[in-house]
């Protein structure tokens, strides 16, 4: 079972909004907007994109990874560098 499926409705919820977001940035560009409010809308959308990962990473580090630390060995290695290079890949971004 996936470390987020307790909160898989609250996360498809927050993922439909931000597609809203997209679609609404579409729409925007196609009638032609003022540039500074497509960019105010695209910041809103990634942070909402952003605070979505960061819920799914908590939710990863809480059941996947405590899971494996609690085997031990080289499952929990192996999570433990997926889930860095996760983190690592979200503070690029």
């Amino acid at each position: 079972m996936a470390g987020y499926s307790d909160n898989k409705q609250d996360h498809a919820r927050r993922l439909r909004r931000v597609e809203g977001q997209i679609r609404g940035l579409q729409r925007m560009v196609d009638e032609d907007k003022y540039c500074i409010d497509i960019l105010t809308q695209v910041s809103a959308a990634t942070s909402a994109l952003q605070s979505f990962a960061l819920s799914l990473l908590e939710e990863h580090l809480a059941h996947c990874v405590a899971e494996a630390t609690l085997k031990g060995g080289p499952e929990a290695q192996a999570k433990i560098k997926e889930a860095s290079d996760a983190i690592a890949r979200l503070v690029r971004s």
